[in-house]
């Protein structure tokens, strides 16, 4: 169903937020509850999110304040169906040479699509690598990878 409309805190509109509040949110609310009333034991219900749930994507406002609530809801609903042998998963894709990548780069400034125009500084870059001496990284972070 590709994702909420693209643009900034000041232009979307309410009718925008309520669209996409109605499709990403509740959409896979309503989907992820018909399913967990119908699965047993082995079961698996999966959602995908979005890299945003971690860090904001410049130029997808809309998308950066749903997301981290669906995967929110997502962890709920683990914690009440994981009793009963159901596993919720939720995937975090990356950047995918996707037309609608290529819209939302060349909204951002970043034709070459390299992630740098305008988007800030990952918090997060600089715990890809661990060392005795890094810091923790912060919470909302993705474990560092084994080198």
């Amino acid at each position: 169903m590709g994702g909420p409309a693209p643009g900034t805190a000041a232009d979307n509109t309410d009718d925008q937020w309520e669209t996409a509040f109605e499709t990403v949110f509740l959409g896979a609310v309503r989907f992820a509850r018909t399913a967990a009333a119908e699965l047993g034991e082995g079961g698996a219900i999966g959602f995908v999110l979005s890299g945003s749930v971690y860090e904001p994507i410049a130029g997808l406002t809309i998308s950066n304040g749903l997301r981290p609530g669906l995967a929110g809801f997502a962890k709920s609903l683990a914690d009440e169906v994981g009793p009963r042998g159901i596993r919720v998963v939720g995937v975090l894709p990356g950047r995918i040479a996707t037309d609608r990548m290529t819209q939302l780069d060349a909204l951002s400034g970043d034709p070459e699509g390299s992630g740098t125009a305008t988007a800030p500084p990952s918090r997060c870059a600089a715990t890809a690598t661990p060392t005795s001496s890094a810091a923790p990284p912060p919470s909302s972070c993705p474990p560092p990878r084994p080198t």
